[in-house]
């Protein structure tokens, strides 16, 4: 069983089972729904996934809807009844534990931000830099 949560807490949910898919979504509407370079993903059939809490609801196309808390904003869940009948696609990010269904491949990496190819060979660090 995986669990998670948006960021207050309001939100939870648990899945039962593996998901069809997990992947990194460079798609423009996810990127303008979640303000990030890239979304992750996992897709589960509906009766897999429980939720505790009532996420909000915005109709972001003709078939998508992106289900998100509407006290702390976390994005969580989207739903598209066209592509994907009788499933759920839940952010991974919002996963309490990271390690459980990484990426496996990008999705609509057509679309991603031109600089992608190389976010790799930025400099890190274990925490923000010091001066």
């Amino acid at each position: 069983m995986a669990t998670g949560r948006c960021q207050c807490g309001a939100i939870r949910y648990s899945i039962h089972g593996e998901p069809a898919y997990s992947a990194l979504c460079h798609c423009e509407d996810c990127r303008r729904s979640a303000g990030a370079p890239m979304v992750g993903w996992a897709l589960f059939a509906h009766d897999m996934v429980e939720v505790q809490g009532e996420p909000v609801a915005y109709q972001s196309s003709e078939n998508a809807t992106r289900h998100f808390c509407g006290k702390c904003g976390t994005g969580l869940f989207y739903t598209n009844p066209a592509i994907f009948p009788g499933m759920i696609d839940i952010q991974t990010a919002t996963l309490d534990d990271q390690a459980q269904f990484p990426p496996a491949i990008h999705v609509q990496f057509a679309e991603s931000a031109p600089w992608i190819e190389q976010i790799h060979d930025l400099p890190k660090f274990a925490r923000y830099p010091a001066d």
